[in-house]
């Protein structure tokens, strides 16, 4: 089914641009990065394009229908069979989506395409609810690929995914005719006018289910099929289910993967959420034994939520992960386990569940025991485990080779074959593979590892595809059980099904797409080797993010998503910049992107045609990547927490940001350091010039202003006076024999609170006036005044360091001086989360004794103690920043000010960095503006006044894209406590 025209990418560009502005990308660096999915294939568009809306999704089909430009919609590209790629026009769909409708007490729930699995979860969990997918990605998977994947999981098997969870879902189709499929449709959208303006094609599906229903052996062949996980070509039992138009589009765009048209909105039926749960993490010395319990369990599953196997390699790869069990480093060679989850309305029906499936397993000899746990935080690490076995194992690949992702399922009659089949294929074919997937459905998944670039290996690959499916069909499965078929099962969906099946297959294609302009070449393709073509290529980059898979799990907290790369783009990029330099030849490239090698490489790169596509590419790529991957990373690490694998892509902005400063900026710096007293008065003459032209034009006029003129820094609504405080050593009274030793930072030490607040006080002021309320002694450090922690010269090492050792130094005579003085406590308090967060890694790296506390960890442990609380009696908002997240201190802040408050403390949990990032809150403002776009639509409408951190800098970014005002947390433990 392949169009013969020729796309006119011109014409469609240059349409394009009116309506999308600046959301249509055509530069290399953004197509190349925005291209990147989680699977193993490598499509560079030709154009990308970010649409919000449904009016700009009919554009875009009328468009591609005039252009002759196919179109690929894209959610959040956590797809591993290829079904998000293109070489043409890719469509994202994802941040824009967000809307989550709640019909009724959670009898259904409705969901943008865009809406993170999880998290209309957590919409549902007060209702003890939650959607039926679970695929091992809901925590990153938008219910649009949820959807169009028939994603099921670890509990929901084929009951409760989307198929049998649908309630309605709005379509639109290549004509721009939009079909709502739910009760209350406006007219000109809902089914009945879908029938009366395209009886054609409402006429040909029911004439496809006539057809089907006259087979018998089609008819068998369907239900046999589908009574197990099975994604390998479009749901036609969709056309057998059902009789009503309504309900088999329905049906039919479940896992059709956006070949059929574009899914805006989806209407789930919402099962139940147990509020009682056990799991056991059993092991077996082998997968035969394994096998074994996986059909004691199987026979026993209207009792089993899950029952989750994982051989031997998986769990090798895991033994380095955090509260990793200890069986791990227990268990030989050869060895398995099964992870299994109960649920129960009730306890004593949960307990009753617990003894009848641990009596059923003593017939199968296990290596620990069966032991079940309740234990929330020990169950949430072994589902941890389990969740991130892809990445671990993509994480442990040998150099340059690539991550092959398989998912098939067997009838649990065959089920020990199946696994005993894929072995065999591993030492058939001399690759090691490891073996995982939901046992309780028949469903294995398995990573093989190898290395493309090698034509032996690659051709071993090819004729390792051909001997699984013909192995997977032998024994009655299906070759893609959830990841959808993409382009990877493409070539064999009329093998798996036979002649009669595929043809119906084809003629629903050509139904809802009759040019075939709807993501080409997945599920349907007429090119037989589509699944070894376009395989991502492995370069070798730096060790700390070399072993990144481009899963994705990291986008979702990055702070710059939406505005230029997210971790695993900025990994991409810097991936294939250095392909690029090896094929070229090329050693290194300065920053105005001309090439350092040798005269022999460039003549020979010009002499050939793809050498020059190939050069230019790299030009762009590292002309880009400054702005693009350097300046606008927020370097907050958020992504090493999302990440499986803790890379932690900041690393790579912290090591190539020291390369862009010149010998002129490093002398500055040095200098600045060097005389850091007149350093910070300066910038204190700076604020009150800025606040006083603010005064004279007005705040808005400035900041408006100085966000034109790109050479100015930008200068915020939100602009902080210049702190005149004079800071004093305070001993509350003689007879206290508790101090602490107040590290107040040179931002704090710099800025006092706008002028707009009510409490207009320093931060100092407020912090002696609490510790004198909690009879506690404030020192400040000797020589305050020119101590920096080193954060503001992270780009100038030599200086950081030096800033560093003056701290410590500091630090450690005033904690002397104090211990020779009797004092019984002595805690050492910094004022500003993210340089706390500084001083913890920098006083580990001198392996010093000392232990430095952020502010509200203070607060929580020495003062409120102290201290008589009267709590305020309404909503307040809470921003944890960046820092409090890495250093696990974020609920610290929660508890503060749930103690202070009777009323609601409101968190927006998706803003986990503001992007102020210390100065590029200033020299890159709109990082921080897209960072806080949700967040500040979060707050909009909640009617809130007051909203407290424990950063200065990223309370300036609040404060100016929020209509809540934000101080220090202590301001408002100052003002309810005595």
């Amino acid at each position: 089914m392949r169009n013969r025209k020729k796309p006119d990418f011109e014409g469609f560009i240059a349409q394009a641009k009116e309506i999308f502005k600046d959301r249509i990308y055509t530069d290399y660096l953004r197509r190349f990065a925005y291209g990147i999915d989680a699977s193993c294939y490598a499509y560079v568009p030709r154009v990308v394009v970010r649409a919000v809306n449904e009016n700009e999704i009919i554009s875009l089909f009328a468009l591609s229908q005039k252009y002759n430009t196919p179109l690929t919609f894209r959610a959040a590209g956590t797809s591993l069979s290829g079904q998000a790629c293109s070489d043409s026009v890719l469509v994202l769909a994802n941040a824009f989506w967000q809307d989550i409708e709640i019909i009724g007490n959670a009898e259904s729930i409705k969901c943008s395409c865009g809406v993170i699995g999880v998290e209309a979860n957590e919409a549902l969990k007060p209702y003890g609810k939650k959607i039926g997918p679970d695929p091992a990605t809901i925590n990153n998977a938008m219910i649009g690929g949820i959807f169009s994947n028939n994603s099921s999981g670890m509990c929901c098997g084929v009951k409760q995914n989307s198929y049998n969870t649908i309630k309605s879902a709005r379509f639109i189709l290549h004509n721009g005719t939009i079909l709502d499929t739910s009760e209350n449709a406006k007219p000109n959208e809902s089914i009945e006018s879908f029938l009366q303006k395209h009886k054609d094609k409402a006429d040909a599906l029911l004439a496809l289910r006539e057809e089907i229903l006259q087979d018998k052996e089609l008819c068998e062949l369907i239900k046999r099929k589908f009574a197990i996980k099975n994604t390998t070509g479009y749901s036609i039992n969709a056309l057998l289910d059902f009789s009503e138009i309504k309900d088999i589009i329905n049906h039919l765009f479940i896992g059709a993967e956006g070949t059929l048209g574009f899914v805006s909105l989806v209407e789930y039926e919402c099962v139940e959420d147990y509020a009682y749960k056990a799991c056991a993490l059993l092991f077996y010395e082998n997968l035969a034994l394994g096998a074994k319990a996986v059909e004691i369990l199987a026979g026993n599953e209207s009792l089993v939520s899950a029952a989750e196997i994982m051989d031997y390699a998986c769990l090798d790869s895991a033994r380095g992960l955090e509260n990793a069990p200890r069986e791990l480093g227990q268990i030989e060679s050869g060895a398995c386990a099964i992870l299994v989850q109960l649920e129960s309305s009730t306890q004593k029906e949960l307990d009753s569940k617990i003894a009848h499936i641990s009596k059923e397993l003593e017939s199968v000899p296990s290596l620990f025991g069966v032991h079940f746990s309740s234990d929330e935080k020990l169950m949430a690490s072994w589902w941890k485990i389990r969740k991130a076995l892809l990445p671990l194992a993509a994480g442990s690949r040998p150099s340059g080779s690539i991550v092959i992702t398989e998912d098939i399922c067997f009838p649990i009659s065959t089920f020990a074959q199946g696994i005993d089949s894929i072995t065999k294929l591993f030492d058939r074919f001399n690759f090691q593979g490891i073996i995982f997937g939901h046992a309780l459905s028949g469903n294995v998944h398995f990573i093989i590892t190898p290395n493309l670039n090698d034509e032996k290996e690659s051709q071993a690959f090819g004729a390792f595809m051909e001997a699984m499916v013909d192995s997977v069909i032998a024994l009655q499965g299906s070759t893609k059980a959830e990841h959808g078929t993409g382009r990877m099962i493409a070539p064999f969906v009329e093998k798996e099904w036979g002649a009669k099946a595929y043809a119906i297959n084809r003629r629903i294609k050509e139904i809802f797409d009759p040019h075939t302009l709807i993501n080409p070449d997945v599920i349907i393709s007429d090119n037989p080797q589509i699944h070894t073509q376009n395989l991502k290529q492995s370069s070798e980059v730096e060790d700390f993010i070399n072993q990144c898979m481009e899963c994705g799990f990291c986008e979702k907290v990055c702070p710059s998503r939406e505005l230029t790369l997210t971790p695993r783009q900025r990994i991409a990029v810097r991936k294939e910049i250095a392909r690029l330099e090896a094929l070229l030849g090329v050693d290194s490239m300065d920053s105005k992107g001309v090439m350092e090698s040798s005269a022999e490489a460039r003549s020979e790169a010009i002499a050939d045609f793809s050498q020059k596509d190939n050069a230019q590419k790299l030009k762009e790529l590292k002309q880009g990547y400054k702005y693009f991957g350097i300046e606008t990373c927020a370097i907050c690490s958020m992504c090493s927490l999302s990440c499986p694998l803790e890379i932690d892509s900041g690393k790579i902005a912290s090591k190539l940001s020291p390369a862009t400063k010149g010998t002129f900026s490093r002398f500055i710096a040095a200098q600045t350091a060097k005389h850091f007293s007149s350093t910070l008065s300066l910038a204190k003459g700076g604020l009150r010039i800025a606040n006083f032209s603010s005064n004279m034009l007005g705040k808005n006029t400035l900041s408006n202003l100085s966000n034109k003129i790109k050479f100015l820094p930008y200068i915020p609504r939100s602009l902080p006076r210049a702190n005149a405080y004079r800071l004093e050593s305070k001993d509350s009274n003689a007879q206290s024999q508790v101090a602490v030793i107040y590290f107040s930072t040179c931002i704090n030490r710099t800025f006092a609170p706008q002028s707009s607040l009510k409490d207009t006080r320093a931060l100092q002021e407020v912090f002696e006036s609490l510790c004198e309320k909690a009879n506690v002694s404030v020192v400040y450090p000797q020589n305050l005044n020119n101590l920096c922690c080193g954060k503001a010269y992270k780009d100038y090492p030599q200086s950081a360091e030096a800033k560093r050792k003056e701290v410590y130094k500091a630090l450690d005579s005033t904690m002397r001086e104090l211990s020779g003085k009797g004092i019984e406590q002595i805690h050492i308090v910094c004022d500003h989360s993210a340089c706390s967060y500084e001083l913890k890694e920098s006083i580990k790296e001198l392996d010093s004794t000392l232990t430095i506390l952020d502010m509200p960890e203070c607060i929580e442990s020495t003062l409120l103690p102290r201290l008589h609380i009267t709590p305020l009696d309404e909503d307040i908002a809470l921003y944890a920043m960046c820092s409090t997240r890495k250093g696990k201190w974020d609920k610290v802040l929660e508890s503060i000010a749930k103690t202070c408050t009777n009323g609601e403390v409101i968190i927006h949990s998706k803003t986990q960095c503001c992007g102020f990032a210390g100065n590029k809150g200033f020299d890159r403002s709109e990082l921080n503006a897209s960072a806080l776009r949700e967040l500040g639509e979060f707050y909009k409408d909640r009617k809130l006044r007051l909203g407290f951190s424990s950063s200065s800098t990223c309370e300036i970014g609040l404060n100016d894209k929020t209509n809540i005002t934000w101080q220090n947390l202590i301001y408002l433990v100052d003002r309810v406590s005595k």
